[in-house]
C-alpha cells in the first residue's frame, strides 16, 4: 500500500509543480517586461512584446489571457502526469 501511496502523491506533486511553472514562467515575463518599461527608450518595444503575449494568450483562452493560461497551465500539468506516470512504470519494470 505504501507503494501506492508514493506513487500517489509523487502524481500530485508533478501536476502541481506542473500547473504552477508555466504562470510563473509568463508571470516573471510579463512582470520583467513591466519593471523594463521604466527605462527610457524601451517603453515602446515593451508594450509590443506585452501586448504580443497576451494575444498569444487570448488564443488559447477564447479571448481572453487568463483563460488561455488556465488552458496551457492545464496542458502541462496533464502531461506532467503522463511522464510521472511513465516514470513510475519504468521504475518498477527495471527494479
Amino acid at each position: 500500500m505504501t507503494v501506492m501511496m508514493n506513487f500517489l502523491r509523487s502524481l500530485l506533486l508533478s501536476i502541481i509543480f506542473s500547473f504552477v511553472a508555466p504562470m510563473f514562467l509568463f508571470g516573471g515575463v510579463l512582470f520583467a517586461l513591466s519593471v523594463a518599461g521604466y527605462i527610457p527608450g524601451l517603453q515602446e518595444v515593451t508594450e509590443v512584446v506585452s501586448s504580443l503575449i497576451t494575444e498569444f494568450l487570448s488564443v488559447f483562452g477564447s479571448g481572453t489571457p487568463v483563460g488561455g493560461l488556465f488552458v496551457i497551465c492545464s496542458t502541462c500539468s496533464f502531461v506532467g502526469a503522463l511522464f510521472d506516470t511513465y516514470a513510475y512504470y519504468r521504475y518498477q519494470i527495471l527494479r
